[in-house]
């Protein structure tokens, strides 16, 4: 298969101007995908840092995400492995508590197009609440209870929910050990043999 007709839909993806008005800066969509990529990231939102470097997972959180994965900064930028596409591709701002959540105008747009022209997908890292949501459809479930019933799974699934690796979320992390006690070495098995 070409990848032709996904640097064609990449380059409208960066020229987006969808919610230029509802953002505190200029759209700077961030995504990388080839058709190649058997591991698809799908996060939240680019932060600030990521805005300005228009570099994904360019932070601490890209950091601690990377440890997890037990990824070198080679392997996980290697767009030929892994595509990164998060739910709202632009940096949406500053709230209260941290970052606004991801735009809502991203997905329904982009990802379904992008997903077309990925054909080697075989597992996609759902991370933090919204890509669990609009992915799993289950709105009733906490992130933690499906993360939890990941245990149980003797194969894990294709698509992997985690936690998003924020510091901000160092308290869950001490409160549910087994996360990372047990359910890491599992992904990074996987991710393993995935790559």
């Amino acid at each position: 298969m070409s990848d032709q007709p996904l640097n064609t839909l990449l380059t409208q993806i960066r020229q987006c101007r969808q919610c230029a008005n509802q953002l505190p800066h200029s759209p700077r969509p961030v995504i990388v995908a080839t058709p190649s990529a058997r591991l698809l990231i799908v996060g939240q939102a680019p932060g600030k840092k990521v805005h300005d470097s228009g570099i994904p997972w360019n932070d601490a959180s890209g950091r601690r995400l990377r440890q997890w994965l037990d990824m070198d900064e080679a392997t996980f930028y290697d767009s030929q492995r892994v595509a990164i596409m998060p739910m709202g591709l632009c940096y949406p701002g500053k709230g209260c508590s941290g970052d606004l959540p991801p735009r809502t105008e991203c997905a329904p747009l982009w990802h379904e197009p992008v997903l077309a022209q990925l054909p080697n997908i075989e597992l996609t890292l759902l991370i933090g609440q919204y890509a669990q949501r609009y992915y799993l459809r289950d709105q009733h479930q906490t992130l933690t209870a499906r993360i939890e019933s990941l245990q149980a799974q003797i194969t894990l699934p294709r698509q992997f929910p985690l936690p998003h690796p924020s510091p901000r979320n160092q308290l869950w992390f001490k409160r549910h050990p087994w996360f990372e006690q047990q359910l890491i070495p599992r992904l990074q098995q996987r991710i393993q043999e995935l790559l």
